[in-house]
């Protein structure tokens, strides 16, 4: 049985109390020499305008129904994110979250399956490289680019045609591919983060981000940095064996059809010499087989 990795509000806001710098806000150093950095409790409650009784049950997980307006206030004093308020919602109240309507795994009300209605759009992009994957990470479908412009999605087992599994536990290949290796991590690691507090009860997750946490001494550092992100667009810097130095511009779009699954883009500003180097490299890019629906 898998050990599901609940999310833990308590360790969540403590990391967002720390993150913050009380002279920043305005807060007097004190009297006495601070123990830990961030701001203490009865900051975060001052500045809420709450009880520190309140917020400390808040932050314990003892407080099963808090109104939106308390959420909205111990959000502004923590100065969080838009991603990490969605991801405190979560956390607080199960009917706040976003309904988990595909877990992205076969058996369950999530489904593995890429209809052939968006494996026909994948494959017409000629130079786009694309793919679908689930929330889990698994790359489900994809066409010929996609399937070349970082890893080799068809020379790989099903089960090692995973992002998250690919990027932490083959670290020298990922290494090799993304020079900005780190930071990429971090923020795979937050936006699994995220996942996991829409989607607790999805078994792929879940054994995805044990096993994660099992092997990789990286994750756990990404994983315990509590960090939340929405993974939705952005730029990726690869450096590919056979296309070279690659500055993609990437979109996640979730498929409202196909709950649990997301189409992955990747674009090259037009005229830059990423562009030139792709399109050549589709010239010489192998037609790849992706699995039948």
């Amino acid at each position: 049985m898998v050990t599901r990795p609940e999310p833990d509000i308590s360790a969540f806001l403590k990391a967002r109390r720390a993150a913050l710098d009380p002279a920043e806000l305005g807060l007097p150093a004190g009297i006495n020499r601070r123990r830990v950095p961030g701001l203490r409790r009865e900051e975060a409650a001052q500045l809420a305008g709450i009880s520190v009784d309140y917020y400390t049950r808040i932050e314990q997980g003892r407080t099963p129904n808090i109104s939106d307006s308390v959420l909205d206030a111990v959000a502004r004093a923590l100065r969080l994110t838009d991603s990490e308020y969605a991801y405190l919602r979560d956390l607080t109240l199960p009917g706040r979250r976003t309904p988990t309507t595909g877990t992205g795994t076969a058996g369950t009300t999530g489904s593995q399956q890429v209809r052939q209605g968006i494996r026909l759009l994948i494959d017409a992009m000629d130079d786009v490289p694309a793919y679908v994957c689930s929330v889990a990470m698994d790359v489900l479908a994809w066409n010929t680019l996609g399937g070349q412009v970082s890893y080799d999605f068809a020379a790989l087992e099903p089960r090692e045609r995973n992002l998250a599994r690919l990027y932490f536990l083959d670290e020298e290949q990922s290494r090799s591919l993304y020079p900005e290796w780190e930071a990429g991590g971090e923020y795979m690691a937050a936006t699994l983060r995220a996942d996991v507090g829409r989607h607790p009860d999805n078994p792929a997750l879940a054994a995805l981000i044990a096993d994660l946490l099992e092997h990789s001494a990286q994750f756990r550092r990404c994983w315990d940095q509590q960090h939340v992100r929405g993974l939705c667009y952005g730029v990726k810097h690869i450096t590919h064996p056979v296309a070279g130095e690659l500055w993609l511009h990437y979109e996640s779009l979730p498929l409202p059809s196909d709950p649990g699954q997301t189409l992955v883009t990747f674009t090259a500003e037009p005229g830059s010499s990423t562009e030139k180097a792709l399109r050549l490299f589709a010239t010489r890019a192998t037609p790849q087989p992706v699995p039948s629906p």
